[in-house]
């Protein structure tokens, strides 16, 4: 009976270790796990934490401003103030500029991947909805009639990447803060560099 128990014990270590070390092999970015969720000790860089700071503009209160070479998000507020965000941008070959308004705002919005992110990620979910592992996080801001999105993400270490496909990530805290502020219709600008 021992030797049965102990060979048991043995057999269940071996596959164990063969499926842990099969998973490592095969094991995708956790960029790319679509159902990922952060683990409670996972926080956003201090340098892309969101805060008031000092912001020059010609553009009105409640302007979105995107600044993807710097990874920061401003809400342009009176008196040469904003509320910076720190944001993940497109990765090389998806980042973008432009002047768009949010067209639509959802809370826990589900997310199909477009056609052309399918062909270039097979692996991924056609569909998926709304809740705690979907990469949208916990809420959406949509850009005019694009494809491309504010939104939330389960990974605050990206914050400050080139990692997206075009879309800008805020950590889930920091996008609810921002759904709140705005509504459909706000401009929205996306620019590569800062301008003086």
């Amino acid at each position: 009976m021992m030797r049965c128990l102990a060979a048991m014990l043995v057999a269940i270590a071996l596959a164990g270790s063969s499926v842990a070390q099969a998973q490592r092999a095969g094991e995708m970015k956790i960029d790319d796990q679509s159902g990922y969720e952060p683990d409670a000790n996972e926080r956003v860089p201090a340098a892309f934490q969101r805060q008031a700071v000092f912001f020059h503009t010609s553009e009105p209160a409640g302007t979105i401003v995107v600044h993807t070479s710097e990874r920061f998000m401003y809400l342009v507020q009176n008196n040469s103030r904003a509320l910076r965000y720190g944001v993940s941008v497109g990765r090389d070959g998806f980042q973008w500029a432009g002047l768009l308004k949010i067209s639509r705002k959802a809370e826990w919005p589900d997310w199909a991947p477009p056609q052309e992110m399918i062909e270039r990620q097979p692996y991924l979910p056609r569909w998926m909805a709304g809740g705690p592992g979907n990469p949208f996080g916990v809420r959406a801001l949509y850009l005019g009639g694009t494809i491309y999105r504010i939104h939330g993400t389960n990974q605050p270490h990206t914050i400050g990447q080139v990692v997206s496909s075009g879309c800008f990530r805020l950590v889930n805290n920091d996008v609810i803060d921002l759904y709140d502020r705005v509504h459909v219709g706000t401009k929205v600008v996306i620019r590569h560099a800062a301008s003086l």
